[in-house]
């Protein structure tokens, strides 16, 4: 379902950008989801999921959507000072992971998906990921921020269990909440995303809008890596 869904925007977004596949790297802190969020697009089990908030995903793997999607599964930080430190250097690596076309150099990850949970748990340790490790390492403009685990942001409440989807109570609750932290990014990183989706990768909600995000905001242009990072 997930694998042709808007396939010919996609397409045609590659071909403008002459790149093929596109590379997003989904990272997030541990027990964000990121996992359960890449088996719920796959439809499969493709990424081992942690239990509670032990880390599953400690190296870098990649998975194809499709010919023209290939997402990166990368290890979450809020593992303690050591492993944070080992996580970081990964991620920073693969974003500067490189190819050359026409004697330039441009970036492997075209795209960063950062992924918050639901319940706000452990917003710090996501504010330090952007701060430290994304935003001086990467684009500004290609980084996007989305909301798993929408059925517990209220703790469960005004979920509708048999519907798999919010009640109108926790929708407004949901939207507050990615405004919020749209405003609470700003003031933290000085970064101004888009504002974030929300879902819930658990029951499969709204996993059309996160594709819709992704595919909305494919930048119209290859990462050119001699370009100033903050553009």
């Amino acid at each position: 379902m997930y694998k042709t869904y808007r396939i010919l925007d996609v397409y045609n977004k590659m071909n403008s950008m002459e790149i093929s596949p596109l590379d997003i790297m989904v990272t997030g802190v541990t027990g964000a989801g990121k996992s359960t969020t890449l088996n719920t697009l796959f439809e499969k089990d493709i990424a081992t999921v942690g239990k509670g908030v032990e880390p599953e995903t400690m190296e870098l793997s990649s998975y194809s959507l499709n010919d023209s999607l290939r997402f990166w599964d990368t290890p979450g930080l809020g593992d303690g000072i050591s492993k944070d430190k080992q996580h970081s250097k990964k991620i920073i690596s693969l974003l500067y992971k490189s190819y050359s076309s026409k004697d330039i150099k441009y970036g492997f990850i075209d795209i960063v998906l950062v992924i918050i949970e639901g319940s706000n748990r452990d917003m710090g340790t996501t504010y330090k990921l952007l701060n430290e490790v994304i935003v001086p390492n990467f684009q500004k403009s290609r980084i996007l921020v989305a909301i798993n685990q929408a059925d517990v942001a209220m703790k469960g409440r005004n979920w509708n269990s048999k519907k798999k989807e919010p009640e109108e109570k926790l929708l407004k609750f949901l939207d507050d909440k990615a405004l919020s932290i749209q405003k609470r990014v700003r003031e933290a990183t000085g970064v101004n995303i888009i504002k974030p989706i929300y879902y819930s990768a658990e029951y499969g909600y709204n996993l059309h809008k996160l594709l819709d995000f992704i595919i909305d905001n494919i930048p119209n242009k290859k990462r050119n890596l001699k370009v100033a990072i903050p553009a």
